[in-house]
């Protein structure tokens, strides 16, 4: 019980709260114990003599990252509009349903994300400002002559091959 004295006011007093009565449980709460399998950090494991996917791709990128600095501006403007070509032909095998692969567009698209990357990083060496780099795409885009993409051509000149064995 609880009681209050009103004549003081800084006077009040609680009765001790009787701990016999209340059972105190045997149950504190469970404990699960199971063995997690923990993967080591990449620089471990690839330290443990078997290199991991992501430091073989990383490797693979840097390699084509270095072949395309080696290019020229042109010859990289060159194969981004190959690629582009590519692409479009993939869009097309897939329009029509025929079969390709679906890996191709990404890598495609990876591909040519990173010659773009290289031509703008040359650019940004020669002091070209964004609003000019801009405009310099704007009439690359416009004085590309369109041409059938490197597959087009392998395909074409194959079918043309056919057909003259045929005829001979």
């Amino acid at each position: 019980m609880l009681s209050l004295s009103i004549a003081s006011p800084t006077t009040v007093s609680f009765p001790p709260k009787p701990t016999s009565q209340i059972p105190k449980p045997s149950f504190n709460g469970v404990q699960l114990r199971r063995s997690w399998h923990v993967r080591a950090p990449l620089q471990l494991q690839a330290s443990m003599g078997r290199p991991s996917l992501s430091v073989v791709m990383m490797a693979k990128r840097d390699q084509e990252m270095k072949e395309i600095r080696a290019k020229s501006t042109e010859e990289i403007n060159e194969e981004v509009v190959d690629l582009k070509g590519e692409l479009f032909m993939l869009r097309l095998q897939k329009s029509v349903r025929n079969e390709f692969k679906s890996s191709e567009f990404r890598r495609m698209r990876k591909r040519i994300a990173r010659m773009l990357t290289v031509r703008r990083e040359r650019e940004l060496e020669e002091g070209i400002n964004k609003r000019l780099s801009r405009k310099l795409d704007r009439q690359w885009k416009k004085s590309i002559v369109v041409r059938p993409p490197p597959s087009l051509k392998k395909l074409q000149e194959e079918e043309a091959a056919a057909e003259a064995e045929k005829s001979s």
